[in-house]
């Protein structure tokens, strides 16, 4: 099993600085995606490592992580299998090249070293972290069998357990309610613009994901770090 983690936590001074109208004082509940900010997201990269012919590889990318079936895999409301047989439809491609496909997924899906050094970083500051994403079945599985960053995240939302997704409103409600959030006091960090906007609704604050060190400085700017 391979195990990403910092040393032990901390004490650390909870963070006061002054956010002026921003945020307030005191502690944030800092709301992290997964894929793409977590953990590696690079669809044309997996794609290529399983398909060698660049219309294959187009027509993966298309048909299947771009097919609406991909997103009701990430709600949870469609059976693997169904979608497997679906996606050898549309594609060509036979069911046992569809399974060796999302069979790859996973082991992709590597943790981002900077951005879980900066969990921990901020949980040692006293931040209350939790984790929204729209994830597989099988790939939450694998990620939460691999990794110990968990161990930071006092809530986990994640679409297949719930059948929501991002950027559809009920999922962050779900998480707000839930957990008992103001979105005064909360950032969400994602790297997809349509979620963070979505997000923002609901007057959440909101980074746009680009790399550990641009995430670290846009919370620094929160005096947070």
């Amino acid at each position: 099993m391979r195990l990403l983690r910092s040393p032990d936590l901390v004490s650390a001074p909870v963070c006061t600085a002054n956010f002026g109208n921003f945020l307030g004082e005191g502690v944030l509940n800092i709301v992290f995606d997964l894929g793409g900010v977590v953990v590696k997201w690079e669809p044309k990269v997996i794609i290529a490592k399983v398909f060698g012919d660049p219309v294959v590889q187009a027509k993966v990318h298309e048909q299947i992580i771009g097919h609406a079936d991909w997103l009701a895999l990430d709600r949870g409301t469609l059976p693997r299998q169904d979608a497997i047989v679906r996606a050898a439809q549309r594609t060509g491609l036979s069911e046992a090249e569809v399974t060796g496909f999302l069979q790859q997924v996973p082991q992709e899906l590597v943790a981002i070293p900077g951005t879980v050094d900066l969990l921990y970083r901020l949980k040692a500051q006293g931040h209350t972290l939790y984790c929204l994403s729209n994830m597989h079945v099988a790939f939450i599985d694998h990620l939460e069998k691999t990794y110990t960053f968990w161990e930071v995240f006092t809530g986990a939302v994640v679409s297949c357990r719930l059948h929501l997704c991002k950027p559809e409103p009920a999922i962050y409600t779900y998480l707000l309610e839930t957990h008992g959030l103001d979105g005064a006091d909360t950032v969400f960090i994602d790297d997809t613009q349509a979620n963070l906007s979505a997000a923002a609704q609901f007057g959440i604050h909101t980074i746009k994901f680009e790399n550990p060190a641009q995430c670290e400085s846009q919370l620094r700017m929160l005096g947070c770090i």
